[in-house]
């Protein structure tokens, strides 16, 4: 007869399926902020996209928002792609 111990130390088994849970959890939490962060990025598109309307050139945008030029044209391409697949997908419903 055997006894079974509650204070058993779990199989590996038990521990690989441990293991894969975890690192799906961190997966999937990894994948949630990704997506907050590309959303986050088109949003911040959008908002220098409109500064640079507001500032009148890419230049004085630059200096009034205290960002590298670089990062307002990165910007202003996001923007510019982001339309540009919106334009496609209401062609596409359309089509």
């Amino acid at each position: 007869m055997s006894v079974q111990n509650s204070d058993k130390t779990p199989s590996r088994k038990q521990r690989l399926q441990e293991k894969q849970r975890r690192q799906l959890a961190v997966v999937d939490m990894v994948d949630k902020a990704e997506a907050k962060a590309r959303r986050a990025e088109v949003e911040l598109a959008v908002a220098v996209t409109e500064a640079v309307q507001v500032f009148g050139d890419e230049q004085s945008a630059s200096e009034g928002l205290d960002m590298p030029v670089e990062a307002v044209r990165r910007f202003l391409g996001m923007a510019a792609q982001d339309e540009g697949a919106g334009a496609d997908n209401v062609a596409e419903a359309g089509g």
